[in-house]
């Protein structure tokens, strides 16, 4: 399962990565189209949705990572028992909203696709396309969260504490 998972949350960064690809491709085609004299429609809108995709699939594997921002002037200095419950607290709370994050992103592009939404740009894309990258990466989220989640129960959760926070200029 440990491996079925960590392979979930690297395609997710992949995807993620290919999302920005196409960022650059979807910007540098308006640059190039514009020096050339000519149009290519919609390169905005679909860099836009690139940068969307790149942003919500890449928040599991930034999880897993230990990449996200977190305050942790009250957590550093428990120790055992309170730290643990601070961690599942906090934990729960992640769990939660990631929960409803991801089932309100997957009814809203369900929604789209029901009413037949499209962009109101030049582009007339069907809304839904590049809203399923926002439910995949917050369902993936969720099964992040669970997993953290579970591993804090059983106590197997590794948390590295960056130094780079002590490094401030």
């Amino acid at each position: 399962m440990r491996r079925w998972l960590d392979l979930l949350y690297d395609a997710s960064a992949w995807l993620a990565a290919l999302a920005m690809i196409g960022v650059l491709v979807s910007v540098l085609a308006s640059i190039v189209s514009r020096q050339l004299g000519f149009n290519v429609p919609g390169t905005d809108a679909y860099a836009g949705y690139a940068m969307a995709a790149a942003g919500f699939l890449a928040l599991a594997h930034t999880l897993k990572r230990n990449e996200h921002i977190r305050v942790t002037l009250i957590l550093g200095r428990l120790q055992g028992a309170k730290r643990h419950a601070l961690e599942m607290w906090a934990l729960t709370g992640g769990l939660l909203l990631a929960a409803l994050f991801a089932f309100y992103s997957v009814r809203l592009a369900w929604v789209s696709h029901a009413i037949n939404d499209v962009s109101t740009g030049n582009d007339a894309t069907p809304l839904w396309i590049p809203q399923l990258t926002m439910a995949l990466g917050t369902i993936v989220l969720f099964i992040a969260f669970v997993d953290e989640w579970v591993l804090e129960l059983r106590g197997r959760r590794q948390v590295v504490d960056s130094e780079e926070a002590l490094h401030n200029e």
